[in-house]
């Protein structure tokens, strides 16, 4: 027995004499070898994410992510980040399907196709763009012009080929290539949508409806693959103070399309999440009442802690990850492993909940502090 693996039932014998109030948080928690120990044998079930999505007690603490950096990845595979090949399909979805797994996730993201993706402008790799720098479509003769992404060109072939390779009890998640408010105020140009709004709605609504059909036939052509498990229909809305249009361009541009993603996962037998960030207050209802999420992910202590999310809309809709980005880069490991662990502990008894970022892991974000928020759900 090794070092490692000697430290790790040290500490879970340290769990069950004191009891799972009493866990106290250890060094050894901070490391990719503890994380990777502690998974060894936990064999994953995407049945435990399917009850959370369900508003329903999971049989053990369950986690979720929507990405995680390559680094972070390349230390749970073991192996770089795949070459731009032949085989990039299969080897991304293999590298995106380890690494979740040697984290104790129960799914695994399905990576998207290199052809989808809405070309935008040539701009600066800084850490922050404008929401002003992407601009490719001004008027009708552009829009004509512009190269719209065709999902019937998917090489869904070598996404069927994964099937056999997949870990018995994981699940793929589908994500699109940014979502319909995103991509459609890349295209324009964030300042211009809001003129066109005001000048020309329906030259905005033209291209809201282009972008809309594109992601409904992505999701149309994905979601038929055998090891898809859930969708998750990613687009930005909000600002810390409110959304990124008014709530009533919101309902008759944004929604009705978001809606129809909804139906397109449900009518398959599939739930749907959500990813938003920003200040959704005003648009809860109909993201609830009105599309019919079953999950909301992504939440902001500046907006509404997770805590106060789930004791707020937890009855009515899954609430997944939300100990925030900020939060996670700031904190001492033991902070984030305490905050993570009152977390599970406020939410065990009633369900619909599994444990994340606020957002993503991004490079920035410490690795240590990452695994000791792994760590919270792995030592239960």
């Amino acid at each position: 027995m090794g070092a490692d693996q000697e430290n790790a039932i040290f500490i879970i014998i340290q769990i069950v004499l004191e009891g799972n109030s009493m866990i106290k948080f250890d060094n050894k928690m901070t490391t990719v070898d503890f994380v990777k120990e502690m998974t060894a044998k936990r064999q994953p079930d995407f049945n435990n994410f399917l009850k959370v999505l369900n508003k329903q007690m999971p049989e053990r603490p369950t986690l979720f992510e929507f990405f995680l950096n390559d680094e972070i990845n390349q230390e749970l595979t073991g192996v770089p980040y795949p070459p731009l090949d032949n085989n990039f399909i299969h080897d991304q979805l293999s590298w995106n399907m380890i690494s979740y797994r040697n984290a104790g996730y129960d799914y695994f993201m399905i990576s998207i196709p290199p052809n989808i993706s809405f070309t935008t402008k040539e701009h600066h790799k800084k850490s922050s763009l404008s929401m002003n720098d992407l601009v490719m479509i001004h008027d009708q003769e552009s829009f004509d012009a512009y190269p719209w992404p065709d999902p019937e060109e998917i090489e869904i072939e070598k996404y069927e080929a994964f099937f056999k390779e997949v870990i018995p009890g994981m699940k793929g998640i589908l994500y699109a290539p940014s979502g319909l408010l995103e991509n459609t105020t890349s295209l324009l140009g964030y300042d211009n949508l809001c003129y066109f709004l005001a000048d020309d709605p329906d030259f905005a609504k033209k291209v809201f409806d282009k972008v809309g059909s594109i992601l409904l036939r992505y999701y149309e052509r994905m979601i038929e693959l055998d090891y898809v498990g859930a969708i998750l229909v990613n687009d930005d809305w909000g600002f810390f103070s409110q959304t990124m249009l008014k709530t009533e361009d919101m309902r008759s541009l944004v929604i009705p399309w978001h809606k129809k993603y909804v139906e397109v996962a449900h009518r398959h037998g599939k739930p749907a999440m959500m990813h938003s960030c920003g200040q959704l207050q005003e648009v809860m209802d109909d993201i609830i009442d009105e599309i019919k999420f079953d999950a909301k992910h992504s939440y902001e202590d500046k907006i509404i802690p997770v805590e106060e999310a789930y004791e707020k809309w937890g009855n009515r809709i899954g609430i997944i990850g939300g100990i925030d980005v900020h939060f996670l880069c700031t904190s001492t490991p033991e902070e984030i492993f305490n905050r993570a662990t009152a977390l599970l502990e406020q939410t065990k008894e009633r369900g619909g909940y599994a444990l994340g970022s606020g957002n993503s892991i991004p490079s920035y974000v410490p690795k240590q502090n990452y695994y000791a928020m792994l760590s919270a759900a792995l030592i239960n």
